[in-house]
């Protein structure tokens, strides 16, 4: 026994071991009453919690976001850095794809995110533009190049006897198109930017979209090739009848200021190659086609026909026709309607990825986004377009 004098619940003293096994016994029962509370407390937290939900969901109240978890991090990253600047979030992600993604280079710019970009895309996708119907192509280096065949290969007729002579060799035209900036710099204030209910993303896809689609437009149809791309119209013309590579063709109206009777659209459709005339289309603005809804032919019928179905286009002579508005009106020597395939006869190249640099000292209160892509269009086959030019000849 030990002189200690502690003594068990009997009176008698306890040895050591004694005593810790009876301090272990007490901390013992002491965590599990703690347990038995917190436990309590927990279940009452999840009871009113699973409450709070069932009042929730009979509101029918929104969900705050439709994204996906793995949309998530890039949308965040992408929103934080145009409300307020901070870009640690964006040097944090990883990327998995340049035009899918986003990323800070050296010179402050990134990438939009994958929603933004898409949204932009097919704005410029729905507008009218020869865009519509012209070929489309992505391409990472500063220009592009169309190769096109001018002329078939040589052939002739033998019997078994007779020498093979040499016969011609084809010829290969090499178009170069290069890439340009296109810019657009919309601004919005740093109050309506803190504004959690304001939608970022859409807004600045509108106004990037609008800008963009509205300066290609007019770049493809009268582009003069400095620093922008080249328009179709901007090329030299000759009358079809003395067509060569490097112009364009075309056929005179037959008056000095108007459409006369309207067969020379018919002139123009056969000017075309037969293997262009497939997928031609007509091109022009709304008071020429304003002008030809009103033509006949001699049994009075008009030359103009609306679709048949919903979304379909007119057609004039059963080819489809595009409202362009930056085609010339109907005046003296002037061409206000373009006939082709230009999905073979005009090539707009483009950068998938578009970039945006923030600004929030330049304009404030207000914060600048200073948004670029690279964008360039070109003839690439001469053949594939022709002209109606408002002449006597």
């Amino acid at each position: 026994m030990s002189d200690t004098g502690t003594k068990s619940r009997t009176g008698e003293d306890l040895s050591p071991v004694a005593r810790v096994s009876a301090a272990m016994a007490g901390l013992i029962g002491d965590y599990k009453a703690l347990q038995a509370d917190l436990e309590e407390k927990l279940q009452k937290q999840e009871e009113r919690l699973t409450m709070l939900d069932h009042k929730t969901a009979k509101a029918n109240r929104p969900a705050l976001s439709t994204r996906t978890e793995v949309e998530a991090p890039h949308l965040k990253a992408f929103d934080a850095y145009l409300r307020t600047g901070d870009d640690d979030a964006l040097r944090g992600l990883e990327l998995e794809g340049k035009a899918m993604s986003t990323a800070i280079n050296s010179d402050g710019g990134f990438l939009v995110d994958p929603e933004t970009a898409q949204t932009i895309k097919s704005k410029l996708d729905s507008k009218v533009s020869i865009r519509a119907i012209s070929s489309v192509v992505n391409v990472e280096a500063s220009s592009f190049d169309v190769l096109i065949d001018q002329n078939d290969t040589g052939a002739g007729w033998a019997n078994e006897t007779s020498s093979t002579a040499e016969t011609g060799t084809p010829t290969i035209e090499r178009i170069s198109i290069p890439l340009y900036e296109l810019n657009a710099m919309p601004k919005v204030s740093q109050r309506l930017l803190d504004d959690s209910a304001f939608d970022v993303e859409s807004w600045l896809a509108a106004r990037i979209a609008d800008k963009f689609v509205r300066a290609e437009a007019a770049a493809f149809v009268n582009g003069d090739g400095i620093d922008k791309p080249t328009g179709f119209l901007t090329h030299p013309t000759v009358e079809n009848d003395s067509w060569t590579w490097g112009n364009l063709g075309y056929k005179a109206s037959g008056s000095a200021s108007d459409l006369g009777n309207g067969d020379v659209l018919i002139d123009v459709t056969y000017a075309l190659d037969s293997r262009y005339r497939a997928n031609a289309s007509f091109v022009m603005n709304s008071k020429t086609a304003a002008a030809i809804r009103k033509l006949k032919d001699n049994d009075g019928r008009h030359l103009w026909n609306d679709g048949l179905a919903a979304g379909e286009p007119a057609r004039l002579l059963g080819y489809p026709v595009l409202i362009v508005e930056d085609m010339p009106n109907v005046e003296a020597d002037a061409y206000p309607i373009a006939f082709g395939d230009f999905g073979s006869g005009y090539t707009v190249a483009e950068r998938p990825d578009l970039r945006v640099l923030r600004d929030p000292f330049s304009a404030k209160p207000h914060v600048l986004f200073y948004a670029t892509k690279r964008v360039g269009g070109d003839v690439s086959d001469f053949a594939a377009i022709k002209l109606l030019r408002v002449a006597v000849s």
